[in-house]
């Protein structure tokens, strides 16, 4: 394992057990709203904090950018981009779907990846370059040809519901093509499911680069193809992102061009 990715492991573990005692006494949380539909905890900020601190001990002088508590300064050659607890509705509700995200970009470049589910101990690994892991074993994304029989993910345009005609016009038009459709509540769960096969395709917008960076380089590291609703290669800064088998995301981005 990448000296790198060891250490997010270790971060990763460490939010993992913040989150899994906060999970176990979820009356007592104190609730805060960011915005509309969007909440936050007290375990949110404590196990991002958690992430850094023990990034910090090896890497004292490295960049982060937390959804919780923003930007860290410092090497912006090594940017550490965390989402400390991917699907906090879910959390909050007592839901059991939910993750730590800990994505490492060198100069740019997607590196380093750990999506850690704390509840399942799933832990989903990528290095670039080196292929993708579940718990140590190499998984593989699905390399399903057409949408008829397929299992996709989406999520709704929640936070903006003035896109919510266009989203729907476009989720009937793949709804009648693919088997079915699953929405988790986690994107970083998403694009890992993507990556193990469990789900043939994936595909949302109004995502933040955190929500994302991990699950993308897994999942691209698993074989899958990762693009915007356009087709293009940046799906971290276009704020929408569709993935799966070069045949599914070709057949995805026809119906979302429209």
């Amino acid at each position: 394992m990448h000296p790198m990715l060891n250490i997010a492991v270790r971060a990763a573990r460490s939010a993992g057990s913040v989150i899994a005692r906060g999970f176990e006494n979820i009356d007592d949380l104190e609730i805060q709203q960011k915005g509309a539909n969007d909440f936050v905890t007290k375990v949110d900020k404590e196990a991002e904090q958690a992430i850094i601190s023990k990034i910090q001990q090896s890497y004292p002088d490295h960049m982060f950018v937390g959804e919780e508590g923003g930007v860290v300064e410092g090497n912006a050659d090594f940017k550490w981009v965390i989402d400390p607890l991917d699907g906090t509705t879910n959390f909050i509700k007592g839901i059991p779907h939910f993750c730590v995200s800990i994505a490492l970009l060198y100069k740019g470049r997607l590196d380093q990846a750990v999506v850690f589910d704390p509840i399942r101990g799933e832990l989903f690994t990528a290095s670039r370059g080196n292929g993708a892991q579940l718990n140590g074993k190499r998984i593989r994304a699905s390399q399903a040809k057409e949408l008829s029989n397929t299992v996709l993910a989406t999520a709704f345009p929640f936070k903006d519901r003035d896109y919510l005609d266009i989203y729907m016009a476009s989720f009937k038009e793949i709804f009648s093509q693919a088997g079915d459709i699953r929405r988790g509540g986690s994107a970083a769960l998403d694009l890992a499911y993507v990556a193990a096969g469990r789900v043939d395709g994936y595909w949302e917008k109004g995502i933040k680069p955190w929500d994302i960076a991990a699950g993308e380089l897994i999942a691209r590291e698993a074989g899958a193809l990762v693009t915007d609703f356009k087709g293009g290669n940046d799906p971290m800064h276009s704020g929408e992102i569709v993935a799966g088998s070069a045949r599914v995301v070709q057949a995805l981005v026809k119906q979302l061009k429209k």
